[in-house]
């Protein structure tokens, strides 16, 4: 009985959540009908209208726990599923000089971002996000990143906003950016691959460059989510050390405390669809599943940010942003250069 209460008092919350995310997701088909494309996902959209509804109106307490489950919870499920979307057999497609150049370009890309960040006196975890976000996957990277380093949802918010808004920038860019380097279809591709955040507009950006720009920048971009999965245990075990220098009295055993179940769930779905025991007819459900829940949880995750507390925080993030783009862009040309003339 205690059990079910708990639970409904989560009800107000969640329904608050769940109305935001379903918002997001009607505007977000409202510009697929208007323009063709989507310039912001249902991801961007569902933080900053949760953030522009908490900013305007506070909800009161019976919403708080509804709203904390969703940003948290329904996160780490979210991030779960994600590992049963995640092939490692795309590794064998790239070949083993792009495959090397897209590992270090991830990893320099992290280590530079975070500096930057640091430099810039970003607060620690929103340079960890903003690092991630760049480097790998955008939002999802930031979503996937943010439970497992316990990352404030103002960091997450400002993290998600900035790094959407400059990524689409680069899909506009890249395709001129290309022409006037003179690279090739499979040079430009290979660039949308390694620089652009979402598999969609990677498309996007490389659908001007031509078929074969489209086809190395999918399996590029394919390589580098791949690269999620071990970022993603690396910063767990990297916080889990780090709580454990600071609590000596925290348990020293178990592995539940060094990689937290989700990511454990995360790491075993990703295996079984790498080795082929997750049927194809399974993970079509598995990515829309978490694709909804990760929705939903930055709905939840906006609904605890005021707007005021993002935009102060905003000339610092846009120059760590742009900065981490940069440094991106420039290591990723290395890597073209490099595999076009190997």
């Amino acid at each position: 009985m205690k059990q079910k209460r708990l639970n409904y008092g989560y009800a107000p919350g969640v329904v608050l959540s769940l109305v935001v995310a379903v918002v997001s997701l009607l505007v977000e088909q409202a510009e697929r009908l208007l323009t063709g494309t989507v310039w912001l996902e249902g991801l961007v959209l569902a933080i900053l209208l949760g953030t522009i509804v908490r900013t305007v109106w506070m909800p009161s307490a019976r919403y708080h726990s509804g709203i904390h489950f969703t940003a948290h919870r329904v996160l780490e499920w979210a991030v779960a599923l994600m590992g049963g979307t995640i092939s490692a057999g795309v590794v064998l497609r790239a070949g083993p000089v792009l495959l090397f150049g897209i590992v270090v370009t991830v990893c320099v890309t992290i280590l530079a971002g975070i500096a930057i960040g640091r430099v810039l006196k970003l607060p620690t975890k929103m340079a960890i996000l903003i690092a991630c976000g760049n480097a790998i996957c955008g939002n999802s990277a930031i979503a996937a990143i943010a439970p497992v380093i316990d990352a404030d949802s103002d960091d997450v918010a400002t993290s998600v906003a900035f790094t959407a808004v400059l990524g689409i920038i680069v899909v506009v860019a890249l395709p001129i950016i290309a022409h006037g380097l003179g690279l090739t279809a499979e040079g430009g591709g290979m660039l949308a691959g390694l620089t652009v955040y979402a598999v969609p507009q990677v498309l996007a950006a490389a659908g001007p460059m031509g078929p074969v720009a489209v086809q190395m920048g999918t399996v590029v971009k394919l390589v580098r989510v791949l690269m999620l999965g071990p970022v993603v245990a690396g910063f767990s075990l990297l916080h889990a050390r780090t709580e454990l220098a600071r609590d000596a009295s925290i348990c020293r055993f178990g592995i539940t405390r060094f990689l937290p179940p989700f990511i454990l769930a995360f790491m075993a779905l990703m295996a079984l669809r790498s080795v082929g025991l997750l049927p194809d007819a399974v993970v079509v459900p598995l990515h829309v599943t978490s694709n909804l829940l990760t929705i939903v949880a930055m709905a939840g995750l906006g609904l605890t940010v005021d707007l005021r507390g993002v935009c102060a925080a905003g000339m610092k993030t846009i120059a760590c942003v742009t900065l981490s783009l940069f440094l991106l862009g420039a290591a990723a040309l290395c890597v073209v250069r490099l595999c076009c003339h190997a």
